[in-house]
């Protein structure tokens, strides 16, 4: 619940909710359906393979997958152990990519799923996406995203904001990669490691040598951060277009 996009004008905009999954959709009207298709579709492989093994949702390590599993805990497994955290760490992330692959693969060019500030997005025009740290008297900042055809995650993790596990203190530590699942995975992995202002540079060691992340950055007791290429603009603070999770 840390990033947000406001919508734009000629666009729908839909919020929906499946089990613990609560999503913000954003296109055209007749990619909402396939949006919410693909995220029933992946919960449910999902759900089965949890089944099977509990394992996977429960351990904080890395895990493995089998060839064997569903293609939404094989790239959970995968970001997880590219930063050496838990699969479960990338699961909204996930889930947003796959809802918009299959608007993109539907025809869209304008897609926008945000899974409780996990965002994946392909854009033909630009968007601002907002950076929500929870305090009201800071200055509010956003990443300017530019019209781009292939899909971007934005993921944000917050040791003082949500349910999801961290252990770190950041307001918000956000990462950028065309791995969304990656960027979730990520987002986690540097808000864990940001105890305070003192920890940001060494939050940021653990990205190093992963090179499929393009940005990120941390704010924490009113201080910013910043790794790689981070398209920061200042942005009012819309707090009625945060969508709100539960995991």
């Amino acid at each position: 619940m840390h990033n947000y996009c406001a919508p734009q004008s000629k666009h729908q905009r839909e919020r929906f909710q499946l089990k613990e999954t609560i999503v913000t959709i954003s296109s055209e009207e007749q990619y909402l359906p396939v949006a919410k298709h693909a995220i029933e579709s992946c919960r449910r492989d999902l759900e089965r393979f949890i089944r099977r093994d509990p394992f996977f949702a429960s351990t904080l390590d890395e895990y493995h997958c089998r060839k064997s599993a569903p293609e939404i805990a094989v790239r959970m497994g995968d970001a997880g152990s590219a930063v050496g955290i838990r699969p479960m760490s990338a699961v909204a992330g996930t889930i947003a990519a796959i809802a918009v692959e299959a608007m993109v693969d539907a025809g869209a060019t304008y897609a926008i799923v945000d899974n409780g500030g996990d965002i994946a997005l392909v854009n033909d025009e630009t968007v601002i996406v907002g950076i929500y740290s929870g305090r009201t008297d800071d200055v509010s900042i956003g990443l300017e995203i530019e019209p781009r055809e292939s899909i971007l995650g934005i993921c944000t993790s917050s040791g003082r904001i949500g349910h999801s596990i961290s252990f770190g203190n950041a307001d918000a530590a956000t990462i950028l990669s065309g791995d969304v699942s990656l960027a979730d995975a990520a987002a986690t992995a540097v808000g864990n490691a940001a105890i305070d202002v003192a920890s940001i540079k060494d939050a940021f060691s653990i990205l190093k040598g992963v090179k499929a992340i393009t940005g990120g950055l941390i704010l924490l007791d009113g201080h910013i951060g910043l790794y790689g290429r981070v398209p920061v603009v200042e942005a009012p603070q819309r707090v009625e277009y945060i969508t709100g999770a539960l995991g």
